[in-house]
Order: C-alpha cells, then sequence, then structure tokens
C-alpha cells in the first residue's frame, strides 16, 4: 500500500470542488432528493461535513471512529461555512508526510494513511456526484478526480464484494457513453436521478 502515490492533493482538489458545489446550494434545494436513496440534500450535507471532520481527526492521530456519522446543529444557511471549517481543518491535519505512513483507523479497518485518505477522496468524489445530481447538475465536475476514484473503487471495492455491511449496491452497467463520474456511479451501485 505505501507504493500508493501521495493522494493528497487529489484530496484537496476534491475538497475545493466540493466546497464549490455546497456553494450554489439554495435553501429551497435542501429537501431534493439525491441518488443516495437515504438522503435528501441537507442529511448529504450533513454527512459530507462530519465525513470532511472525520478526515481530520484521522489526519490528526485521533480516532476516526469517534466522529459521528453526522454533523448537528449547522443552521440550513450553514453549510458552506461548516464544511470549509472542516476542509481545512482536514488539509491541515495531512500536512505532515509521516501520517502517509502511519497506520489509521477508519470505518473500513486499520490501513495506511495514504490509503485511508486515497479512501475519502473515493468518499468525497462520490459524494460531491450524488449532491450535483440532487442540485441538478450546476457546475462541471473534474473528470481526473472521478477517473482516479473509479482506479481505487475498482481495486478497493471489487463488485463481487458487496452485500451486508458494505454502503454499495450491486454494479450497475454504466449508461453509454458516460463520463468518468457516471462510470463510478454504476460501479458504486448508484443512478442518476433521472434514471429513477
Amino acid at each position: 500500500m505505501n507504493a500508493m502515490p501521495d493522494p493528497r492533493p487529489l484530496f484537496a482538489r476534491a475538497a475545493e470542488q466540493l466546497a464549490a458545489l455546497i456553494k450554489t446550494v439554495r435553501p429551497e434545494q435542501l429537501a431534493a432528493p439525491t441518488p443516495c436513496s437515504e438522503f435528501d440534500v441537507r442529511t448529504l450535507l450533513s454527512h459530507i461535513v462530519s465525513v470532511t471532520r472525520r478526515i481530520g481527526v484521522v489526519g490528526a492521530g485521533g480516532d476516526g471512529l469517534a466522529v459521528p456519522r453526522f454533523a448537528e446543529g449547522v443552521p440550513d444557511d450553514g453549510w458552506s461555512v461548516a464544511y470549509e471549517e472542516m476542509r481545512a481543518g482536514a488539509i491541515a491535519a495531512w500536512a505532515d508526510s509521516a501520517r502517509l505512513d502511519a497506520q489509521v483507523q477508519v470505518p473500513w479497518g486499520t490501513v495506511p494513511g495514504r490509503a485511508a485518505l486515497s479512501g475519502f477522496v473515493l468518499e468525497l468524489v462520490t459524494h460531491t456526484w450524488d449532491l450535483s445530481e440532487g442540485l441538478g447538475r450546476p457546475l462541471e465536475l473534474d473528470q481526473e478526480l472521478a477517473e482516479f476514484a473509479l482506479a481505487f473503487a475498482q481495486q478497493a471495492l471489487p463488485a463481487d464484494r458487496r452485500g451486508e455491511g458494505v454502503p454499495f449496491e450491486a454494479v450497475l452497467p454504466a449508461p453509454e457513453g458516460a463520463d468518468a463520474y457516471g462510470q463510478l456511479a454504476a460501479w458504486l451501485g448508484r443512478r442518476p436521478l433521472a434514471d429513477r
């Protein structure tokens, strides 16, 4: 795993892209559905803020499992500010290159930091697509980030490892002409809202 490239530049780009997307959220969109069937836009934002906090806690050497799955107390007009705070903390927490080779505890096991942060890139990129779909695709998304996330997902989440305890549905065929986000979504068992 230590032969994996440094995922910090991709994490920073993924977090920046997500920040730009969160800034587009209007209050009337908070109850809108997303492709992640258990989350509307508000619940997805709460999860994103919490996950980003977890990324910072893990990077700082703390117990990421102790971070709740959802953020609490964020007002409807405060998601962008809350995310920016967590994003800045997460980037700072991973500044020390030694964290990339340290063993860290994440929800999917004990892994080297670089594998954990790569997994978090996958999570942020996936939720960026979920949020973009829920918001009506307001921004063009960075395809290179989705290509990285797809390659990581195909390695870490093979098609035969789905079912109980895995938060992804069975692999779906990607729509014809799908971009990297569409391919990633299909690999993770997600469908665009328009296809439901």
